[in-house]
C-alpha cells in the first residue's frame, strides 16, 4: 500500500484541470474532510507539517520542542536506508504534552509484522520510521526509489505546499503567513505532478491512502482524505464518503485514522496506543465528483466561518444577557408598584390584607387556575413560600389569619431581619399585603407592558441556547455576512420557539412558557444524539471538527443545556399533573422514568457517550425528584446520589470497553487508559483545561455570576429591588423550585467534572435564569389583592402607662 500525505491541501484546491492526479484518485475512490489536530506550537492553534508527520507516525497526537513550524529534519542516509538526526529529543519531547505519543509506532509495527518500509521524502521518512528512528529505505525522490513491489508500506511526501509556505514572512510566533493565491496553485500543481510519478511505478491493485496532514496557512482547516483501491474488509474503497467510529459523520475522518487505516489495510493489529480508527465507507456522495469537491470544500468553509464568529457571538451573546439582566432588575425595582406601598405603608397598623392570584378571563376563580395554585392554596402558603424561598426546608405552617394579633393587642412595628409578631414575612420580605398596598397604589402588574415585554424577552433569552443547535438547519455561513446571518438565524428559531411557547392556552400558567422551552430544548438535544448529533457539527454551541475534541454524542455544552432543558420540563409537566389531580407518588415516578432514560441517553456509548456529565445529570435528576416529593436534601443523600452517579457512568464504560477495540467510544477507551495505567494523565490535562477555561474564559464566568447574582438578590430578596418575585412564583408553582435547583446541582457537579469548566454552568443558567425570570414576572401578573381589613382600634392605655 502507499501512504501519500499533502501537508497543506485543501478541498477548494482541486481542480480537473490543474491537479488531474489528485482528481482521478478521488473519483475513483471515497473521500472525507481530515480533521488534522496534533499538538500546536505555541500561541497558535494550527497543525504544522512535522507534527502532521509524527502524529501519523505514531497514531496519537504529536508535537515538536520548538516555536513555529520547523521543517523535517534531512534524513542522514546510509545506504539504501537513513537516520532521522535528533530523534531521541523528538521522543523525549512527547512525555510533555499530555498525550504521550510513541512515536515510530507505524514503522515498527509494520517491520515488526515481516514487512518492508520505504519513505520518500523528509516528511515522510518521520512517519515510516521504526522506534529508534531508522528508516530500511530512503528515496528523495519516487524515482530514486526504483521498484516499488518489494516494499508493503510506501510513505511519500508531496512537499510542494509546505515548501513554498515556509519561504514566507512569519509571524510573532514564528509562523509563516498566507500563501498567495497564484503562489498556492502553482505548488499543488507541483505536489500532483509528484503524486503522479509515483502512481505510474504502482502496481494496479494498490490501496492509496492520502491525506493532507497539516496546515500550511496561519488558521487551521479541514483538509483532503482520499481512499482508492482494495479495503480491509472487503471489495475496493467505492466512490462515496469516509467514514469512521472516531467521529461517527459522514465525510469526517481524523489524521489519528490513517494510521490505523494503514495498519488495518496490511492486514496487522493496531496496538492500543494507536487512537484512531480505521476508514469506512461511509453514505453517498453527489452525483458528480465537481459536487464531492464543492460540498466538502463547503464543510471547511463552516469550520472557517463558525472559527471567525464563535467568539463574537458569545461576547455579543454575553452582553446582551447582561444588559437583559440590568433592564429587568430595574423594571422589577422601579415598574413594580411595590416600592409605593414600601413608602406609604410602612407604619401602616392596618392588618395586612392577603394578595390571592388573580383569576384570568378562562379562569374565572383562583381555585379555578389550571396549572396555577394547587388546591388548598392561600395567601399564607405564598407568604411562608417567599420567606423559605431559598432554602430546602419546606414552607411553614403559619397561624390562620384572625388568630395572628388577638383582639385588643396593638400591631407592633417590624424589626428588619425578623419576623412580625402577627407571624408575617421579616421586613426584608415583601410580605403579600405590601403587593396588595401596592396595587391599591399603582397600576396593577398584570397591566404593565413592560413587565409583559421582560416576561417575552425572557423566554426569548431562554431559547437561544438550543437554537445555536437548530440553526444548523440552515446553511447560514454561506451568506454574505456571517456574523449578521448567524444572530438573525438564532434569534429568529428563538422567536419561533418563543412563538409556540405563547401560542395556546398554556401562556396563561406561570410555568407555561417555561415548559414549552425547556421541553423544545430537551427533545431537541435528545433526538439529536440519537440520529447522529448532526445538528452539533460546525454549531456555535456545538463541534469544531477543526479542533477535533470531540465529533458525536453530547458536548459539553449541549450537555449543560439539555440537562437544564429536560430538569425544569419535568418541573413545568410534574406541576401540572398534580394540577389535574394526579398523586404526587405517579407524578415523581414518572419523572424519574423519563428523567432515568434522559440520563442513560447522554451516557450510552451509541447515543449521548457523555463520561463527565452522567453524575452530574444524576444528581441534579436526583435533587429534583426528593424537593418534588416533599423530603429534605440532605448532604449524606446527595454523596450517596453521587456514588451511584459514578458507579452508572462506571458501568457504562465497562460496557463499551467490552466491545471490540475498533468499536468503542472514549468511554471504554478511558477504562483501557486506567487498566495501562495513563488515566492520571488524562485526567491531568482536563483538570488543567478546565481551569484555563475558567481562568481564562472571563466574559462566561462573569456571565454565571451575574446571572446568579439576579437570581438570589434579585428574583428571591425583594430589599430594595422591589417584591420577592420567586418567592410569589414558589407558592403558586412549588414544583420551580425542586427544577430551579435541581437544574444549579447539575450545573455545579457538571462544572467540577468536565473540562468545559466554567462554560457549563454558564450555558446551564443562559437557560435556567431567563426562563425562571419568565415564571416569576407571570407570577407578578397573577397577584392581585383582597380589599384591605379596616384599621384597627387602639389599644386602651395599660395601668402601667397611666
Amino acid at each position: 500500500m502507499a501512504l501519500i500525505g499533502v501537508p497543506g491541501l485543501e478541498w477548494s484546491d482541486l481542480d480537473q484541470t490543474r491537479t488531474p492526479n489528485l482528481w482521478r484518485l478521488m473519483s475513483e475512490g471515497s473521500s472525507a474532510s481530515l480533521s488534522t489536530r496534533t499538538v500546536p506550537p505555541p500561541g497558535r492553534g494550527i497543525t504544522c507539517p512535522t507534527a502532521g508527520w509524527l502524529t501519523v507516525s505514531a497514531g496519537q497526537r504529536a508535537g515538536t520542542p520548538d516555536e513555529g513550524c520547523p521543517a523535517p529534519p534531512a534524513p542522514q542516509q546510509s545506504g539504501e536506508g537513513a537516520t532521522i538526526p535528533g530523534w531521541d529529543a523528538l521522543t523525549a519531547h512527547q512525555s510533555e504534552t499530555g498525550y504521550n505519543a510513541r512515536l515510530g509506532t507505524l514503522g515498527q509495527i509494520v517491520t515488526d509484522g515481516g514487512g518492508k518500509v520505504a519513505a520518500i521524502g523528509p516528511g515522510a521518512a518521520l512517519a515510516a520510521a521504526d522506534k529508534s528512528g531508522n528508516i530500511a529505505k530512503y528515496a528523495p525522490t519516487p524515482s530514486a526509489l526504483g521498484d516499488p513491489t518489494p516494499y508493503h508500506l510506501i510513505v511519500l511526501e508531496a512537499a510542494g505546499l509546505a515548501t513554498a509556505w515556509s519561504q514566507q514572512p512569519v509571524d510573532d510566533y514564528g509562523i509563516p503567513t498566507a500563501l498567495p493565491a497564484a503562489a498556492r496553485e502553482k505548488a499543488v500543481a507541483e505536489a500532483d505532478g509528484r503524486i503522479g510519478a509515483l502512481l505510474t511505478r504502482l502496481p494496479p491493485d494498490t490501496t492509496i491512502l492520502l491525506a493532507g496532514v497539516s496546515d500550511v496557512t496561519p488558521n487551521a482547516h479541514l483538509h483532503v482524505a482520499i481512499a482508492t483501491g482494495p479495503a480491509p474488509t472487503g471489495p475496493a474503497y467505492p466512490h462515496g464518503y469516509l467514514t469512521a467510529t472516531s467521529t461517527r459523520q459522514d465525510a469526517l475522518v481524523t489524521i489519528s485514522d490513517l494510521t490505523a487505516t494503514a495498519i488495518d489495510v496490511l492486514g496487522l493489529t493496531p496496538p492500543r496506543e494507536v487512537v484512531g480508527r480505521p476508514w469506512q465507507a461511509g453514505g453517498q456522495p453527489p452525483a458528480t465528483p465537481a459536487d464531492v469537491a464543492t460540498e466538502l470544500a463547503d464543510e471547511d468553509l463552516a469550520s472557517q466561518v463558525l472559527r471567525e464568529v464563535r467568539g463574537p457571538f458569545f461576547t455579543v451573546l454575553v452582553i446582551a444577557q447582561l444588559l437583559f439582566y440590568a433592564f429587568a432588575a430595574l423594571t422589577l425595582r422601579h415598574r413594580h408598584p411595590t416600592r409605593k406601598a414600601q413608602r406609604s405603608g410602612a407604619e401602616s397598623t392596618r392588618t395586612p390584607p392577603t394578595t390571592q392570584p388573580r383569576p384570568t378571563d378562562h379562569q374565572p376563580t383562583a381555585t379555578a387556575l389550571e396549572g396555577e395554585a394547587p388546591p388548598g392554596a392561600t395567601a399564607t402558603s405564598a407568604q411562608a413560600a417567599q420567606t423559605d424561598a431559598l432554602t430546602d426546608q419546606p414552607p411553614a405552617t403559619q397561624p390562620p389569619a384572625e388568630q395572628a394579633t388577638p383582639a385588643g393587642t396593638p400591631a407592633q412595628p417590624a424589626t428588619p431581619g425578623r419576623p412580625t409578631p402577627g407571624g408575617g414575612a421579616p421586613a426584608h420580605v415583601a410580605a403579600p399585603g405590601q403587593l396588595a398596598a401596592a396595587h391599591s397604589a399603582g397600576e396593577p402588574a398584570s397591566g404593565s407592558l413592560v413587565l409583559k415585554s421582560v416576561q417575552v424577552v425572557a423566554v426569548v433569552s431562554g431559547a437561544i441556547t438550543v437554537s445555536t443547535f437548530l440553526a444548523q438547519l440552515v446553511p447560514w455561513w454561506t451568506l454574505p455576512v456571517p456574523m449578521v446571518s448567524v444572530i438573525v438565524t438564532i434569534v429568529g428559531i428563538a422567536g419561533l420557539i418563543t412563538a409556540v411557547a405563547f401560542a395556546g392556552p398554556w401562556r396563561a400558567h406561570v410555568l407555561g412558557p417555561l415548559t414549552v422551552v425547556a421541553a423544545v430544548t430537551s427533545l431537541a438535544l435528545l433526538l439529536d444524539v440519537m440520529t447522529g448529533s448532526t445538528l452539533q457539527v460546525n454549531a456555535v454551541g456545538g463541534y469544531e471538527p477543526v479542533t477535533g475534541g470531540r465529533f458525536y454524542g453530547f458536548s459539553n455544552i449541549a450537555f449543560a443545556i439539555y440537562a437544564t432543558g429536560t430538569i425544569l420540563a419535568l418541573a413545568g409537566i410534574a406541576h401540572w399533573l398534580l394540577g389535574k389531580g394526579v398523586p404526587k407518588a405517579v407524578v415523581v415516578t414518572l419523572c424519574a422514568v423519563y428523567g432515568g432514560f434522559a440520563v442513560f441517553a447522554d451516557g450510552w456509548p451509541a447515543w449521548g457517550a457523555d463520561f463527565g456529565g452522567v453524575p452530574a445529570f444524576v444528581v441534579g435528576l436526583a435533587v429534583f425528584l426528593i424537593l418534588l416529593s416533599g423530603r429534605r436534601v440532605s448532604p449524606l443523600l446527595l454523596v450517596l446520589v453521587g456514588l451511584a452517579g459514578a458507579v452508572l457512568v462506571g458501568a457504562l464504560s465497562v460496557v463499551d470497553w467490552l466491545r471490540p477495540e475498533s468499536e468503542r467510544t472514549h468511554l471504554g477507551t478511558f477504562v483501557q487508559q486506567i487498566i495501562d495505567g495513563e488515566a492520571w494523565t488524562i485526567i491531568g490535562r482536563k483538570f488543567g483545561a478546565m481551569i484555563g477555561v475558567t481562568v481564562g474564559n472571563w466574559s462566561l464566568t462573569l456571565l454565571s455570576l451575574v446571572a446568579l447574582a439576579f437570581l438570589f438578590f434579585v428574583l428571591a430578596r425583594p430589599s430594595r429591588w422591589g417584591v420577592a418575585a420567586l418567592g410569589l412564583a414558589y407558592g403558586l408553582t412549588p414544583t420551580l423550585r425542586a427544577g430551579l435547583f435541581g437544574a444549579l446541582a447539575c450545573a455545579l457537579i457538571g462544572f467540577l467534572m468536565n473540562d468545559s469548566g466554567i462554560a457549563i454552568p454558564a450555558m446551564a443558567l443562559t437557560v435556567a435564569v431567563p426562563l425562571t425570570l419568565a415564571a416569576c414576572v407571570r407570577a407578578l401578573q397573577l397577584a392581585t389583592p383582597t380589599p384591605p381589613a379596616p384599621p384597627s382600634e387602639p389599644a386602651a392605655p395599660s395601668r402601667a402607662e397611666v
